[in-house]
C-alpha cells in the first residue's frame, strides 16, 4: 500500500520528535575509562585499608568518618550520623534530576580465613553481646571503595551532567536495619529526594570485571519466624501419657512443604527452610516445647503473605489433629522488620544496560535471574514507587576459576564464607566505572 506525502511528512515528524524525546543511543566513555583507571591505585589501597578494618552493623564509626572526609574534599556537602552512622553527601551542580548512589558499610561477625597479607584481625561484640572476630565476607569494602572511585570521578567532571548527586553510605545492611534507619532520620525529607536511585553488589559467581543485571525481581523478602510448638511433657516410657511437641513439629516441618509444592503456582519462586529444631534435654524425657526457626524466601507481597499465612494455617491444623487443648496452640512470631525484596524497574534497568554494553562489550554485561538473598536497598524504591530503582552484580572471581566451578573441579567461596576474596582492581574499577557512567547518562545535560 503507498502512503501519502502527508502520511510520510507525519511520519518522519513524529520520528523526529520520538528521537527528541527518547535518550540519546548509549555511547563509550573513554574519559570515564581514563579517570577510574588513573584513580585505581589510590582505590585498591582504600579497599586494603577497610578491609583490614571492618566494622560490625551500626557500629561504622571510623568508616563513615574516614569516607565522609574524602567526600568532604571532593566539594560536597556532607552529613553524618544520618540514621545513626550513615553518610549523606550531596553535590548540586544546576537543574535537572536527583540521582542517590548508595553504599553499605557494615561487616559480619565471622573469622576471617583468606590468608590476605592485609587480612581482619578485628574483634568486635555484636548487638546480641556476643564477642566475635570480624571481616569485609560480602564485599561491603568493595561496595565503599567504588563509590568513592565514582564520587571522584563525577566531582571531577561536572562540566558533563547537570542535576543532584546524593551519594549515601547506609549502616547495617547486614542485619537489615539499616535503610528503614536513614530513611526514618528523614533521608528523603532533610536531604533532595531522588528520581533514581543505584547500587551495585559484588558477585561471587560471575567472572571478574563482568555485570549482572536481573530485570525486574532482584532479591527476595526475606521474613524470619519463630514457632513454638507446644505439647505436654512426661516420661519417655509413657508415651500414651503426653502430647509430644517434638512430633508435632516433625510433622509441621514436613507440611510446610507442601505450601511450596502443592499451594504455589511452580512459576512463582518461592522457599520455607526450617533452619533449627531445638526441643528436649534428656533420652526419657519428653519436652513440653519444640522450637522452629524458619526462613521464608518470596518476590512478591502476595505470595509472601500467603506463605506467611499457611505456616500459621499448617501449624494449628496439626496441632489440633494432634489434640492439643486451645490453650496449647502453636505461638507464631514473624520479624516485624523484614527485609523487602528489591525490584529493578524496566526503564532505567533497560538503559543502563545498553550503556554498559556500549561501554564494557555485550559480552561483559548480561541479565542474570533474580536470587533468594536479601538486600535493604529494596527500602528506598518502596519508600515511593515513583522513583526509578536499579542495582546490578559486578563479578569478582578469577574467569579461570568459574570455569573450572563449571565443570565441577573446584567449588568457590561463596558470600559470607571465611574465604571469600574478590578480584579487587576488577570490581571496584568496573563498578566504579559503571556507576559514573549511569549518573552521567541519567543526568546528562
Amino acid at each position: 500500500m503507498k502512503r501519502t506525502r502527508a502520511a510520510r511528512v507525519a511520519g518522519l515528524i513524529g520520528g523526529a520528535l520520538m528521537a527528541l524525546s527518547s535518550p540519546a543511543p548509549a555511547m563509550a566513555d573513554p574519559a570515564v575509562t581514563a579517570k577510574v583507571d588513573g584513580d585505581l591505585p589510590g582505590l585498591v589501597a582504600l579497599y586494603r585499608d577497610l578491609h583490614a578494618n571492618p566494622e560490625l552493623s551500626f557500629q561504622e564509626v571510623q568508616t563513615s568518618a574516614k569516607l565522609a572526609a574524602r567526600a568532604r574534599k571532593l566539594g560536597f556537602t556532607v552529613t553524618e550520623k544520618v540514621g545513626q552512622t550513615g553518610v549523606v553527601a550531596v553535590l548540586r551542580n544546576g537543574p535537572g534530576p536527583v540521582l542517590m548512589i548508595r553504599a553499605d558499610m557494615d561487616a559480619l561477625p565471622l573469622e576471617e580465613k583468606t590468608g590476605l597479607p592485609f587480612a581482619s584481625k578485628v574483634a568486635a561484640t555484636t548487638r546480641d553481646g556476643i564477642e566475635s572476630p570480624v571481616m569485609h565476607a560480602c564485599g561491603h569494602d568493595t561496595h565503599m571503595s567504588a563509590w568513592i572511585g565514582a564520587a571522584q570521578a563525577l566531582s571531577a567532571m561536572q562540566d558533563k551532567w547537570s542535576g543532584t548527586l546524593v551519594m549515601i553510605l547506609q549502616p547495617a545492611e547486614e542485619i537489615g536495619l539499616g535503610a528503614r534507619a536513614m530513611l526514618e532520620d528523614g533521608l528523603f525529607t532533610r536531604f533532595p529526594k531522588p528520581d533514581y536511585v543505584l547500587a551495585f553488589h559484588d558477585s561471587a559467581e560471575l567472572p571478574a570485571g563482568t555485570i549482572g543485571y536481573p530485570k525486574d525481581w532482584a532479591l527476595a523478602n526475606v521474613d524470619s519466624v519463630d514457632l513454638t510448638v507446644r505439647g505436654v511433657g512426661g516420661h519417655g516410657a509413657y508415651p500414651h501419657l503426653v502430647k509430644d511437641p517434638i512430633v508435632l513439629a516433625s510433622r509441621i516441618v514436613t507440611s510446610l512443604q507442601t505450601l511450596i509444592s502443592r499451594e504455589r503456582d511452580p512459576k512463582e519462586p518461592a522457599v520455607i527452610t526450617v533452619g533449627s529444631f531445638i526441643s528436649g534435654a534428656k533420652h526419657n524425657i519428653v519436652p513440653d516445647e519444640a522450637k522452629l526457626l524458619i526462613t521464608v524466601r518470596s518476590y512478591s507481597d502476595e505470595t509472601r503473605a500467603a506463605l506467611l499465612s499457611g505456616i500459621e494455617r499448617i501449624a494449628r491444623g496439626e496441632a489440633i489433629a494432634a489434640g492439643l487443648p486451645e490453650d496449647r496452640m502453636p505461638i507464631m512470631k514473624a520479624e516485624k522488620n523484614y527485609t523487602p525484596s528489591t525490584f529493578n524497574t524496566p526503564a532505567v534497568t533497560e538503559r543502563l544496560a545498553a550503556l554498559f554494553a556500549a561501554q564494557f562489550g555485550a559480552d561483559k554485561v548480561k541479565p542474570v535471574p533474580p536470587v533468594m538473598a536479601g538486600e535493604d536497598f529494596s527500602q528506598y524504591y518502596r519508600a515511593d514507587k515513583k522513583i526509578e530503582s536499579f542495582i546490578f552484580w559486578v563479578g569478582g572471581v578469577d574467569p579461570a576459576k568459574v570455569e573450572r566451578a563449571q565443570k565441577g573441579e573446584i567449588s568457590l567461596p561463596g558470600l559470607h564464607s571465611p574465604l571469600w576474596a574478590p578480584d579487587p582492581e576488577a570490581v571496584i574499577g568496573t563498578a566504579s566505572k559503571a556507576l559514573t557512567l549511569a549518573a552521567l547518562d541519567l543526568l546528562r545535560k
